[in-house]
């Protein structure tokens, strides 16, 4: 059964030493969960797979997708795709070890958070500036943001300076954060209040 192993950092065989199966129409099983075991660290992951058709009258399991251990960096389907596939591309880079190009495409996304906001300044430090000023952020999310864009120009020019592993993994959690409490959060504070008002 093939599962990505983020001990391995790589999609992996793994024997399956239990399994879960449930109907999904009250006739067979068509669902599961699998505990397995990765065959090169030997560490125990859990997956949930479906029965999908590979030949006119055949069907196998399809590769396990990995609930535990959570998956990292997730990102929120709310978030606009202005800003969200940046984002992606934000992570990708990171996993593949690309900490500049990670360091680039954060700086990109908050790019995406500023023209969703429809900001006037051609340059992101003025419009992460509009984004205070009009509300959108608070203080300590602008300071994230000027720590984000000022690495984001370490990247994003020939230098002999280099991003870290550890400055990058930062710089991508500061912009998930950035985007979620913009994008996520606030959407559903605005929910909960309003909510609140019809009680």
């Amino acid at each position: 059964m093939i599962i990505d192993c983020p001990y391995c950092e790589s999609k992996v065989d793994a024997d399956e030493k239990g399994n879960v199966s449930f109907d999904t129409d009250g006739l067979v099983p068509h669902s599961k969960f699998s505990l397995v075991e990765c065959k090169i660290c030997h560490q125990a992951l859990l997956g949930y797979t479906e029965l999908i058709q590979v030949g006119p009258d055949e069907w196998d399991w399809d590769n396990l997708e990995r609930y535990w251990p959570k998956k990292e960096n997730t990102v929120d389907r709310e978030i606009p795709e202005i800003a969200r596939v940046s984002l992606i591309e934000a992570v990708i880079c990171f996993k593949a070890k690309a900490f500049s190009a990670c360091a680039v495409m954060c700086g990109r996304a908050i790019e995406g958070v500023c023209k969703h906001h429809h900001t006037k300044a051609r340059s992101l430090a003025g419009g992460l500036k509009e984004l205070k000023q009009q509300g959108i952020i608070d203080s300590r999310i602008y300071e994230w943001g000027e720590a984000l864009r000022t690495a984001r120009n370490l990247g994003a020019h020939a230098s002999t300076e280099k991003v870290s592993m550890d400055d990058a993994k930062d710089l991508l959690d500061f912009c998930t954060a950035i985007c979620e409490y913009v994008f996520v959060l606030n959407v559903k504070f605005e929910r909960f209040k309003a909510r609140k008002t019809q009680d």
